[in-house]
């Protein structure tokens, strides 16, 4: 694997693990501001959790899995990705209101990473698994509205993480995984949507996974399959890597009282990805980074025909 120049390392941060979870498929933290909070997904087994500031869970849920990916919407609820459908839970209930479903059924494809839009819109993508040479991925990437409405945006992907928005021109920045191609989509939307190439990690040694930008337009990428953490710059080239005491990291987001800690997940068995060191499958909370993040958007999702 190709190493980083000296000057993109980052010099003697902070990195500690978070709490004593540990996850099968560590993924998409979101940080919680209201609350204090870091929730994030075990993907493989189903589990929404919920992490005080000492890293201790504070909410727990059991769902379905597998779970692809969630955002916490303006009431309350969240907005979770599951198998074939987004819904609405309810973590007080545990009720589950259906907003849409992929029109697609195969049993390689299913929802994955998707995060909250600056409009209050929902975007998720898909993942599509073992296709023979050259077979066209099924899905795609998908925008649910504030009003419920999922409709497809794009085709093409094989494994969709990390859509993320900068922070200042709200570019939509979206990876494929499968092609370790990272492309964004200029904001507000065109009809069509207007796909950019923006980065390719393959140098980097690895497909990119989670994203987040920090408060400078900073894109942050979890090298999965490298151990590592890349900042991207505005033209898409590395201007600070980050090596982690773990094998798979998957996801990441700033967060703490000034957004200037960065946690990231990571996986010990994801089915495809294994690992069994002390800190995989461990979330991670990276400090002296000097840099700060930039808020996420919320949801703010309410149908008006509840189903």
């Amino acid at each position: 694997m190709p190493q980083p120049d000296s000057d993109l390392s980052v010099g003697q941060p902070d990195i500690l693990p978070f709490g004593a979870v540990r996850t099968l498929l560590g993924e998409c933290p979101v940080w919680d501001a209201a609350r204090g909070c870091l929730w994030l997904i075990d993907s493989r087994a189903g589990l929404l959790l919920a992490l005080d500031g000492e890293g201790a869970v504070c909410q727990r849920h059991e769902l379905p899995p597998p779970l692809g990916s969630f955002a916490l919407n303006h009431d309350g609820r969240l907005v979770l990705a599951l198998h074939e459908t987004v819904v609405l839970f309810d973590p007080a209930s545990g009720q589950l209101q259906t907003l849409g479903r992929l029109e697609e059924q195969h049993p390689h494809l299913r929802l994955n990473d998707g995060a909250a839009l600056s409009d209050g819109s929902f975007c998720v993508g898909t993942l599509h698994t073992f296709r023979a040479p050259g077979e066209a991925p099924l899905g795609g990437l998908y925008r649910v509205d504030t009003q419920g409405r999922m409709l497809r945006f794009d085709q093409g992907y094989g494994v969709v993480n990390g859509p993320v928005q900068h922070p200042q021109d709200g570019r939509l920045f979206v990876c494929d995984s499968s092609e370790r191609q990272i492309f964004s989509y200029p904001w507000p939307p065109r009809t069509p949507w207007l796909r950019q190439p923006f980065a390719d990690t393959r140098a980097l040694g690895s497909a990119p996974d989670g994203c987040c930008f920090d408060d400078e337009g900073g894109l942050w990428t979890a090298l999965v399959h490298a151990g590592a953490l890349v900042r991207l710059d505005a033209s898409g080239q590395p201007s600070q890597h980050l090596s982690l005491p773990l094998t798979h990291p998957s996801s990441l987001c700033f967060g703490g009282p000034a957004l200037d800690t960065l946690y990231v997940t990571s996986i010990s068995d994801s089915g495809r990805l294994r690992a069994d060191g002390e800190l995989d499958g461990r979330v991670l909370r990276v400090g002296g980074l000097g840099r700060r993040g930039a808020l996420r958007p919320m949801c703010r999702i309410a149908p008006s025909n509840p189903t």
